[in-house]
This record gives structure tokens, sequence and C-alpha cells, in this order.
């Protein structure tokens, strides 16, 4: 029985090359960082969520590989990039040896991550989902001018900070952010990430918590 680790999989070659060239394609585009960088955020946030829940170790590493590999499909193509980061996650990891029901999980965890047509089908794609969308912070930008902003550079760049935090007694996950209001507006922020935050939501009813979202300091 395979055993697979996210330290594993984060050296392999390929995984390096495809999380790269992820993100290459999204900077051409004018996207937010999709590199190592967010895939090490949302690895550790996604194992972090079912380890303070007190699920099983395994299940913590499952959603920290899936973590690291939700956007691998954006080197092909952002359109449906879950569709084909799920069919290259397969690839990988089954030739680094993972067993197939393992290999279920992933494909749905990163098949399920994105709010336009995904659902938190199990513990492992819900710890992922709101690992992903609470990724919002100002070194995500990599739009150079701040001039030529859009909205999304607008709002990542306006969060000063950002901390997920876990209560496993309360039974409660709240997205604390630090929001400097005159770069970007709570408006603003609700504009693009109100979907993803309802997602959010149900992502948190799965795990039998309520998801909360905190804006300097004010819960709304």
């Amino acid at each position: 029985m395979s055993n697979l680790t996210l330290r594993e999989v984060r050296r392999d070659s390929r995984v390096k090359a495809y999380i790269q060239g992820a993100n290459e394609q999204m900077a051409a585009i004018g996207y937010t960082e999709h590199g190592f960088r967010h895939a090490g955020i949302v690895a550790a946030m996604a194992r972090g969520i079912p380890h303070k829940l007190n699920m099983p170790k395994r299940e913590s590493e499952l959603a920290a590989i899936a973590g690291y590999l939700h956007d691998v499909g954006n080197v092909i193509n952002r359109n449906i990039h879950c569709e084909t980061g799920a069919m290259l996650a397969y690839d990988l990891l089954n030739s680094m040896g993972m067993e197939p029901t393992e290999l279920a999980v992933i494909m749905g965890a990163i098949g399920n991550h994105e709010e336009e047509c995904g659902f938190p089908i199990n513990a492992v794609t819900a710890a992922v989902i709101i690992a992903d969308k609470s990724d919002v912070h100002l070194s995500r930008v990599q739009n150079p001018n701040p001039m030529t902003f859009d909205i999304h550079d607008r709002v990542n760049h306006a969060v000063q900070k950002s901390y997920l935090r876990v209560d496993a007694e309360e039974k409660v996950i709240s997205l604390e952010l630090d929001v400097d209001t005159e770069s970007a507006s709570v408006t603003e922020y609700f504009e693009i990430f109100l979907l993803r935050m309802v997602m959010c939501r149900r992502a948190a009813d799965m795990l039998g918590c309520k998801f909360k979202l905190v804006i300097n300091g004010v819960d709304l």
C-alpha cells in the first residue's frame, strides 16, 4: 500500500515544471499568482483544516497533496482547469504509485475546487476549497503597475494580512482579513468574492462547521 506524501510530490520534476508553467500562463493573461507560493499556502491550509478538526492523519495528507496540485491544469489553459488538473494529477500520482481509492479522492477535490462548477463532495474537497479561497493577499498580485490594476489586483493588493482560523471546539472556521479600504472597498471584495464565500460556507457545512468572514475585526 502506497503512502505517498506531499514532500515526495513536491520533489517531482514534472510537478515543478507544470506549476511553473501554470503560473507563467496566469501571468501572461493578467491573473494573480498561481505558482509555488499559492500551491504551498493552499497545501498547508488544506492540511491544517482536517488536522485541527481531529480527522484522520491520512485525510490531512491527501488534502495537502490535492491542495498543492489543485491549479496544475492552468498549465494547459485557464478554461476547465479543474477537469484538466484532475487528469494531470491522476497521471502524476498514478505513476508515483498512489492507490486508486486515494487517486479518486484527489481527482474529486481538484475537479470540484472552483465555484462555477464545484461542490464539497467530501472532507478533503471541502478543505481544499476553503484553503484555496482563503489565499487573498497583496503578495498574489503579479502586475507591477498599480495604474493598470483590475478589481482582482486591487482587492488582493488591499489585503495586508490574511489568516484562516479553525476553532475545533466551537466548530467555526474563520477567514480574518486586514484590508486597506483606501486601496479597495469591502464592497469590491464582495463583488468578486461573494460566490467564493458561499462555497466556503458549503464546504464548512460539509466539515460540520460554520464559516465566518471577519474584515478589519468586524464579523460579516
